[in-house]
Parts: structure tokens; sequence; C-alpha cells
């Protein structure tokens, strides 16, 4: 069987490097036969990659020890849920699931344009082999995950593996890394299609026509994968926090800055013709910067709880890379007439401008990011020592950012195309900023006086009264043309044009996102040593400590502290946070117990039983308000995703400004 796996990802590496060559060599030559050839390659590489997974799942779930994949990530004991999904827990595993996300993607290109962009198809079939080829050299020479375990010639078997990493036996787990592959692994169609644009000089912008719901979709999972990746850290780490500036979470919100600037920016191109290099720019950065998130998180060269061991894989992909990002730009700055905009900002204030300003706020945060992940790599290069930027210096530089993006998240919509009066302007913007102080002066008068916290709530306030006032306005309209009810006459305005009002749905989410992440200005924690029968308090909460139990399963150990919680005097129930011993690895995590509510989370952690006093019991007790906000932001989101993603009722033209003449001053006659 691991012969079969080992031979089926040495084939389907030369199929995708013959693929890429055929693919390439047959669109510059016009060869329809290597076109084709390619073509069917890809589903090749497909079947067999699906082959050499489907192997190394089976060996996980029949715990086949001899795999020396399988007896490092799994053991007898572990639930089936997380032996499958050890298929991603180890670098090889996640390699190949990269890979055979990559073969999914190509093939379902290639299949859903077997009958389109003939012009285009050769091209962006050379690209994905291109980078398959690279991750397919991965997965046979750099990190195979077919070795076997051996002694002298033979191959041997242990009685049981040292099982997955305990922090990753959690439900969220079993999804989050698949989620963000997709968002990952998804970039490369839209990139591989702008750049054979590119190459042929394709006049229109049909590629992004073509590519839009990609690119929708592929930010859709990796919105998903980050949001999931929060609520694991909340759960799991057992200190509360869903972000904290790790260099492997920067990785996972590079690519997702840049692809929602792109998001954003390709609209100025297909309704004005403008942005066309920058649109490319975006693209491209954001498929490197998938690959880059990719290297970051293998290669070892920064300090993370989530990266991968230290591995030799970072020269491979800073080769990639390399070669990648010249012939790109090469061939950008090759085509700058071709990427001529066709019509020029005619006023600051207009939805362009705003639309600019969107783009220039994102790729600052891009860069901060960008720069305070890579500056202990850079200050270990040049000065020999590592020098790491904390939290603190991401949210110095950040948290004024993402107000002004929310601010021009609000502004946005309330600005006309081309050029707006400042009368038109006045009555647009009248109620959403009476809105807005309104909840300012109210929290105030509350006692709120957090700066950025009163900005932002504001700032919300403003963008929230702005998304209200388009889905008022137009379902208005609707309801009193068509005698329809209120509520219907919102669901036919949406349904009209999905992708402006899915959009305002997706902006609501972020709005409520805020609200959740505003909420960390108030945080309160505590850590007590309790007596077993005793209690302490934090805010508004009684906690009294009625015993502490312990008992075992194959799988691991656990002691569970049982609490009893009082608010305001009032029983509210029992929370039972728990510490675990994992008996294949010996590692110790903590379960926390959440208390969730719409106002504030109580979230206790169990840290210990106390070195000084067997009968006390060191708790870790902390206050979050607003914090569930975050995940119905998140759900709000994902819902305003998926109706960008429906196809409007309407279909909706805009007409470009179009340059009819061009005026030549002739030359004044020789007196």
């Amino acid at each position: 069987m691991e012969t079969l796996g080992a031979f089926s990802l040495l084939l389907a590496l030369c199929l995708a490097a013959y693929a890429f060559l055929a693919s390439s060599i047959g669109g510059w030559k016009d060869k329809p036969f290597l076109v084709e050839s390619a073509r069917r390659s890809v589903y090749g590489v497909f079947l067999l990659l699906t082959a050499a997974s489907a192997i190394l799942v089976y060996a996980l779930m029949t715990s086949d020890f001899r795999f020396a994949y399988v007896a490092e990530r799994s053991n007898r004991a572990m639930p089936a849920v997380y032996k499958f999904a050890a298929w991603w827990g180890g670098q090889e595993g996640s390699l190949l699931l990269w890979s055979w996300m990559l073969s999914l993607y190509s093939a379902i290109v290639v299949w859903t344009n077997r009958a389109k962009h003939r012009n285009l198809m050769p091209w962006v079939v050379a690209v994905l082999m291109f980078t398959q080829t690279f991750f397919c050299v991965l997965n046979v020479f750099v990190e195979p995950p077919f070795q076997m375990l051996a002694v002298g010639r033979g191959v041997t078997s242990v009685a049981d593996g040292n099982g997955l990493n305990p922090l990753l036996q959690y439900w969220l787990m079993a999804i989050h890394p698949p989620a963000l592959y997709l968002g990952f692994v998804g970039f490369v169609v839209p990139f591989a299609f702008a750049f054979a644009s590119l190459l042929k000089r394709e006049p229109g912008e049909a590629w992004i026509a073509t590519t839009r719901r990609w690119s929708l979709v592929t930010w859709g999972f990796l919105s998903i994968g980050i949001m999931l990746g929060q609520g694991w850290a909340y759960a799991v780490l057992g200190w509360g926090g869903y972000w904290g500036w790790d260099p492997v979470e920067n990785a996972s919100l590079l690519p997702w800055i840049t692809g929602t600037a792109f998001l954003h920016s390709v609209m100025m191109q297909e309704k004005k013709g403008m942005m066309k290099v920058w649109n490319m720019v975006l693209i491209s950065a954001t498929y490197f910067l998938c690959i880059f998130g990719t290297f970051l998180t293998r290669s070892g060269i920064v300090s993370s709880v989530h990266a991968f061991a230290q591995s030799s894989l970072g020269s491979w992909f800073v080769g990639f890379l390399a070669i990648s990002i010249s012939i790109t730009v090469f061939l950008i700055l090759r085509r700058l007439d071709y990427l001529k905009s066709e019509a020029h900002l005619e006023s600051v204030l207009s939805r362009e401008s705003s639309f600019l300003f969107n783009n220039l706020l994102l790729l600052a945060s891009c860069f901060a990011v960008l720069w305070g992940t890579l500056f202990p790599v850079i200050t270990e290069a040049l000065m020999g020592e590592k020098i790491t930027v904390g939290a603190p210096f991401f949210n110095k530089v950040n948290i004024p950012i993402g107000l002004a993006l929310l601010l021009l998240t609000g502004v946005g919509p309330l600005i006309a195309w081309r050029r707006s009066s400042w009368e038109s302007l006045k009555r647009a913007f009248r109620w959403p900023v009476l809105v807005m102080g309104l909840t300012m002066a109210a929290l105030l008068a509350f006692g709120v006086r957090h700066f950025y916290a009163l900005i932002s709530l504001g700032l919300c306030a403003f963008v929230a009264a702005t998304v209200v006032m388009e889905f008022y306005k137009g379902a208005r309209s609707i309801a009193a043309r068509s005698q329809m009810n209120f509520l219907r006459a919102m669901v036919e305005l949406t349904h009209r044009n999905t992708r402006r009002y899915g959009g305002y749905l997706v902006h609501m989410g972020i709005v409520l996102m805020f609200i959740g992440y505003t909420g960390s200005a108030f945080n309160k924690d505590t850590t007590e040593e309790v007596k077993i029968g005793s209690h302490f308090r934090i805010g508004a909460y009684e906690l009294h400590v009625k015993e502490v139990t312990d008992g075992s399963n194959p799988n691991y150990s656990w002691q569970r502290a049982v609490i009893a919680v009082h608010r305001h005097g009032e029983y509210v129930g029992d929370l039972k946070p728990e510490r675990r011993v994992y008996a294949a690895s010996q590692q110790p995590t903590s379960e926390v117990a959440i208390r969730r509510r719409l106002n504030e989370d109580l979230y206790l952690n169990f840290a210990s039983m106390s070195q000084s006093d067997p009968e006390a019991a060191i708790i870790q007790a902390y206050v979050f308000p607003l914090v569930s906000w975050i995940w119905i932001g998140f759900y709000v989101l994902l819902f305003g995703t998926i109706v960008c993603l429906i196809p409007s009722k309407v279909k909706y033209a805009y007409p470009k400004t179009q340059v009819v003449g061009v005026y030549e001053r002739q030359p004044e006659p020789a007196q």
C-alpha cells in the first residue's frame, strides 16, 4: 500500500510537470493536441493525489503504525474524527492536503471552462500546474508522507502511536485547517486567470468576470478559516485570547487583507475601467502572500504555537517565490500599456476616491502586519539577535487604521460615483452622523471614557445606520411601487442586486465584529488560589469552588473543578473547567468553561491544584464584555458572502467612460 501511495505521488509529479510544459508550449505554438493532453493530465493529477491521500487517511483510520507519519501523529485511543484530522496535523500530511486541494481546484477550473476562454486556458493551466509541480516536488522529495518505520532492511511497526498534539484535539481544529487551506489554495485560480490575461493581452475584463465567484468563495473560506482559528484560540489556549498577533496568525491575515482590497478595487475596473495595474498587483500579492504564509508556517523561521517544526522547506519556498515574483513583476512592467486606465478620478468627493482610500489603508495595514511579523527575522539577519515586536506594536498601528477603514465602510455608500455636491453630502450624512453623535453621547453618559472604545462604538453606529438606510430606502421604494409588504420588499431588493446588498450585509457583519473587539477595552481578570468550599469574586460574579473530581478514559486523565456561579447574588448555574493529561504524549491541556451571554462572557480556567495546599485549586477567571458579537458578526459576514454569490435577479450594466476620440493639436503653419 505504501508503495502504491509513493508511486501515485511520483506519477502525479510527472504528470503535473508534463501538463505545465505541454500547456505552455501548446499555448505558445498554438498546438491544440498539446493543450488538450495537458488539460487531461490535470484530471490525472487529481486522481493520483486523491489515491495517495486516500491511502494515507486509510492508514490513519486503521492505525497502521508501520507508517512513520501515522505512528507520530496518531494513537489507538484517539476518536475517529481526530484520526482523520491527523491528515493535516503534521508537516507531510498537511502538504499533501495542500497538493490535493490544488489538484481539486485545478480539475474544477479545467472542467468548468472546457468550452470557454480557449485563448486563456492554456496559460491558466500552465500557472496552476507550475504551482502543482512545486508542491508535488515537496511531497515526493522533501516531506514524503509514506516513509515507513524500519529495522535494518525490514519494515516494522510499533504497538501504539504518539498521538495528535492535544491542542489539536478540539472539534474546531477538525475544520479550521481545511477551511484555511481552501482559502490559501483558492487564490491561485484568479491569479492564474489574471496572469493569462496579461500574457495574452486579453481585451476587456473577462478574467475578472470569470473569477469573481472564485475570488469571493476563496475569500469566504479564508474568512471562515481565520474565524475558526480565533474560536479555537479562545476556547483552547486557556487565556481567553482570540487573536494574539502570532506570526502564523498574521500569515493568514495578510492575504485576507489584500484579498479584501482586491474585491473592492476590482469594482472600479469593472465599472470605470480604472486601477488595472493596481488590481494586477493586488491579486498577485494575494497569491504570493498565500504561498508566503505557507512558507512561514512550515519553515520554522518564526516562533509560533501554530508553526510546524524546523525543516528544510524554507529554501524551496524562497526559490519558488523568487522565480514566480520575478516573472510576474517583469510581465506587469512589460504590459503597462495594456493596463492603462480608461478613466481618471474626477473628484475627491466621489465613491471612486473612497475605494482608493480604502485600498491605501488596507495596504498600510498589510505592510504594518508584514513588517512586525518579519521584524525578528530581519533583526536576526542584521544584528544576530531576534527582536520581537509584540501585540502593543500591532495594536498601536492597526487600531487607528481599522477605525479609519470602519469610517470608510460607512462613507462609501453615501457618496455618489464621479462626484458629489456638498448639498447631497449633507443630506446623505445627516442621519448616520446624528445616530453616531447620540450613541457617543449615551456612552459618555453611562461613564464610558476609553477613547478608542468611544470612537469605535460611535463609528459602528454610523456604519450600521448607513446600511439600514440603504436597505430602508430601496425596500420602501419597491414596496410603494409593487404593493409588497416591507419584509418581502427587502428580500426583493436584495435579490435584484445581490452583490451590492450582500456586500452591505458583509459590512454589517464587520460592524458587529468591531463591537465585539471593542469590548476587550473593558476586560477583567483575576487568578485565585481557592480552597475547596471557598469562594472569590470577579466583577458582578461570586464563584464558589464546590469540589474537584477526577477520572480517566483511554485517551486522557482529567481533573474537573465544579464551580457554582452567582451573579448579583443570584445563582445562575455551575461551570466545570477541566484539566487533562493525555496518555500518549503526557501533555497537559485545559478545557475552559464559558458562560456565554450577549453582554459578556464569564470564562474560567482550572490552571492546577496548588503546590503548597493540596486542598486548594488555582482558578483563572475572566470577564470578557461583548465578545459574543464577534461570532455573531462572523455568521452575518458569512451570510452576506453567500448572498453575494447568488445570481442577481436584475442584470445591471455599468456604462464606462469611453474614449471617443483624441484631439491632437496641429502644429502652427510656418510664417
